[in-house]
């Protein structure tokens, strides 16, 4: 076992069990111990500093050390430090940051239900639609389209709508009715010689194909991330989002666009609906509506939606659904404030100015040996890792070579993230072009020492 002298790292490999990781192999190596922020940058325990190019986990627009969020949350602890939202109460945090955030939505999006995480949002936008579907005597109505690769979230519903592999093995999911379609990547699941018209022409027809096969009365919505993230960072093809949109209205299927962490400007737009030109029906976020400093997420639906579920609950007598924590006091009091400091400091049109300096400067990888392709907009990217940059054929097992090079990256000072074959990179949006620089020269490093290697 690899134990250092050091109370922390040998408590955490006795006690703790991570998310995503083998916990086998975590007994061996045992964890990264980060013990401070500063800007894009954090510090471990041994005060070795990375930039920190993944935003946490996609999430921290505002960088790792805004004392303005600290404060906000110390004021509100000390003011209304819990209460919750069943039952008619509510507390002022909650509702000007339902208001903000309808001011901030795309047109229609008018009603706000926060919950804790994008997971519990979108485990509740199945049941709202399930609920929705019920009031209006649609009993069979109850099916979600999604696409593989696809992440939801990762309860036994949301986990469900998640399209990669890791998440349903073994846990006995999909564990609700869900067709999952093809990715929309056309670098890699074109078919030979098929552009990227005939591509998207291909995977709309798909769409309209399932609806037929399966019965649109059967089929209650699609669920979509506008750019695709944890499953490797998939930008779809132009003219893909306008098709499915159409195709879901003229079947009366609800549009959800899942923001989590396309939302407040990473793609260098507020929302990526509007990057992609579609309006859904619903409307979910989470991550950067606080930088993950609390735990938040919001869902926002269209009018008819609430309606519907308003004036059934007025015959059942309630909407029996709801967390402990919806709409926290707290959360939602840095929300407000995060979402300040967003406007204030433009981070979304810097996201904007800064995206042709990211995106070109990684796209020069795409030369590298180890580079199959270079995809992303604004500031979220991905590189897929290939053996053979022909054949597009991948390292096996599936995913290692993205995962040493995110090591080495490490190494190098740069956190990122593998996922599958591609290494992800979701900075946050207080970047400076000073920033990219350092974050590709140090990319630049690992993937030599990774081609070395091999």
């Amino acid at each position: 076992m690899n134990e250092r002298p050091n109370s922390l790292h040998a408590s955490d490999i006795a006690h703790s069990m991570h998310p995503y990781t083998n916990m086998r192999a975590h007994e061996e190596k045992g964890p990264m111990i980060m013990t401070r922020g500063d800007g894009i940058r954090v510090y471990d325990i041994d005060n070795k500093e990375y930039i920190e190019a993944l935003a946490g986990l996609w999430s921290v627009a505002v960088g790792f050390s805004e004392t303005r969020l600290a404060d906000v949350a110390y004021e509100q602890m000390k003011k209304l430090p819990y209460y919750h939202s069943f039952a008619h109460k509510a507390h002022e945090p909650s509702i000007r940051l339902a208001e903000k955030l309808v001011e901030m939505t795309p047109e229609g999006l008018n009603r706000v239900f926060f919950t804790n995480s994008g997971s519990e949002a979108n485990d509740t936008v199945i049941k709202m639609v399930w609920f929705l579907n019920n009031a209006l005597g649609r009993h069979g109505k109850k099916k979600f389209l999604a696409r593989n690769k696809a992440y939801h979230g990762i309860t036994i519903a949301s986990g469900s709508l998640t399209g990669l592999p890791a998440n349903h093995k073994d846990f006995d999911l999909p564990a609700l009715p869900v067709t999952h379609l093809t990715t929309p990547h056309y670098w890699r699941f074109a078919n030979d010689g098929e552009t990227e018209a005939e591509f998207t022409a291909r995977l709309l027809k798909e769409l309209e194909d399932t609806i037929a096969a399966e019965g649109a009365d059967t089929i209650a919505a699609f669920i979509g991330e506008p750019v695709m993230g944890a499953g490797g960072v998939m930008v779809p093809p132009e003219g893909y989002w306008p098709g499915v949109a159409e195709i879901c209205r003229k079947n009366d299927i609800l549009l959800v666009s899942d923001e989590v962490i396309n939302g407040f400007g990473r793609l260098g737009t507020p929302f990526g609906c509007e990057k992609f030109g579609f309006t859904p029906d619903i409307l979910v976020t989470s991550k950067q509506l606080t930088s993950s400093y609390m735990p938040l997420a919001a869902i926002m639906v269209s009018d008819d939606v609430y309606n519907t579920i308003a004036d059934h609950t007025a015959k059942l007598g309630t909407f029996g659904h709801g967390f402990t924590a919806s709409g926290h006091p707290v959360a939602c009091a840095v929300g407000l404030e995060n979402l300040a400091i967003i406007e204030e400091r433009d981070l979304m049109g810097n996201a904007a100015r800064l995206e042709k300096p990211f995106q070109e400067g990684l796209r020069k990888f795409a030369d590298h040996p180890l580079v199959g392709e270079v995809r992303g907009v604004g500031l979220i990217a991905g590189l897929e890792l290939v053996k053979d940059k022909t054949t597009k054929e991948a390292y096996a097992p599936a995913g290692s070579m993205a995962a040493r090079v995110v090591a080495l990256a490490a190494e190098e000072g740069l956190i990122c993230r593998n996922v599958y074959e591609t290494v992800a990179l979701c900075p946050p949006l207080i970047l400076t072009e000073g920033d990219i620089e350092q974050i590709i020269a140090r990319l630049g490093r690992a993937l030599d020492r990774a081609l070395a290697e091999v």
